[in-house]
């Protein structure tokens, strides 16, 4: 069995013993849901139906896309449904064989409206859409990366160092001067680098502009890595998993409470990476950044950092809040982002991915604070 249908097969074991006969995974413009990749291979736009006795169905939009990328062993086009989500679901029920009266578990972002159509177009059926259903445990999935997925994360994790070394050798020589410089840049090397896309907006904000944790807007013809703190934040899409990092460059005497605000960052940086490990609470983790900035009078306004994975943001959260509760273990891939910012003084802030292992941490990219003069 590939791993594609060993992941849907746990699934539907889940579903098994919670007595659930089918899960419904749906990516659609406004609800986005990169689980059907993770269990398919099919890059979006499609349902997903996952029986609790291991059989699926893949209801693609574009079905010549998911003849060539989806692995699993069924596929109708949406076309053959009319194009409604409530004739899939029908459709799915009938060709799985799932029995009148079983429960059917919808996302949990499903909103009210459309359950109500569900239950109209299916109404022999008990169907459940709630925070703790698939939609959860296929994220708690995700957060534990297996052995495909590492492999993509290394490579990535390359092409992202490397694309932060040839944009620093750009800074140094003048040839990148501009925010847009900097961005058009990287959407160029991730296309030549076998990139699918970045994995989100890339930000650059230059002097005029560090102050904000996500400058808006994200980048403008504005100097870049001139007198001041400049930060930029970007990631390399590849084979759908991205990368996350951020580099800070600094030009001109670094002195005063320019000085204190790298300092501390480095300090919560390097002080946080030695923290994770398998079994370390990731509050805990957060914790100590807090702390380092606490006792110097700063507060950092975000979360210390976030897994990485099909998404740019999922779980385990990195943060130090009392709804907090994920342990740290192999195979989670998580960002480490202290950062401090001030209207004055610019904002500073370094970024790494970082590999829970079974013995401790791997720190997959290699981000700095580049001072240029």
């Amino acid at each position: 069995m590939s791993t594609l249908g060993t992941r849907r097969q746990v699934l539907a074991a889940s579903l098994a013993s919670g007595h659930v006969a089918m899960a419904m995974f749906e990516d659609t413009e406004g609800r986005r849901d990169p689980s059907i990749r993770y269990f398919t291979g099919h890059p979006g736009d499609a349902l997903l139906f996952i029986a609790a006795d291991g059989r699926s169905l893949l209801v693609p939009w574009d079905v010549n896309m998911a003849t060539v990328m989806a692995d699993i062993e069924d596929k109708v086009a949406y076309t053959d449904f009319k194009r409604s989500p409530f004739a899939a679901m029908t459709g799915a029920l009938e060709r799985l064989g799932i029995e009148a009266g079983s429960v059917i578990d919808l996302p949990s972002v499903t909103p009210y409206p459309m359950y109500v159509d569900y239950v109209e177009a299916c109404p022999d059926y008990d169907f459940r859409c709630t925070e703790d259903g698939s939609t959860k445990f296929a994220s708690s999935m995700r957060a534990v990366k297996d052995a495909d997925e590492l492999a993509v994360y290394r490579v990535v994790s390359a092409i992202t160092d490397k694309a932060m070394d040839e944009i620093e050798a750009g800074l140094r020589s003048g040839r990148l001067a501009t925010e847009t410089d900097v961005a058009l840049f990287i959407e160029r090397f991730l296309r030549e680098h076998g990139c699918e896309a970045a994995g989100f907006d890339t930000l650059a904000a230059g002097p005029s502009r560090s102050f904000g944790i996500h400058a808006f807007p994200a980048c403008t013809a504005a100097a870049f890595a001139t007198d001041g703190m400049s930060i930029l934040d970007f990631g390399l899409s590849y084979k759908g998993y991205t990368s996350d990092v951020t580099m800070t460059f600094v030009r001109g005497p670094v002195a005063g409470k320019r000085a204190e605000m790298i300092g501390l960052v480095r300090q919560a940086h390097r002080e946080a990476i030695a923290a994770c490990r398998p079994g370390a609470r990731s509050r805990d983790v957060a914790a100590i950044a807090d702390a380092i900035f606490a006792a110097k009078g700063y507060t950092m306004p975000h979360a210390l950092g976030h897994g990485v994975g099909l998404e740019a943001h999922e779980a385990p959260a990195v943060r130090n809040r009392e709804d907090n509760d994920w342990v740290l273990a192999p195979g989670h891939v998580i960002t480490i982002e202290p950062g401090l910012y001030d209207p004055l003084a610019g904002g500073v802030r370094l970024e790494d991915d970082v590999l829970i292992t079974e013995s401790g941490a791997e720190v997959l990219t290699h981000a700095r604070i580049v001072e240029l003069d």
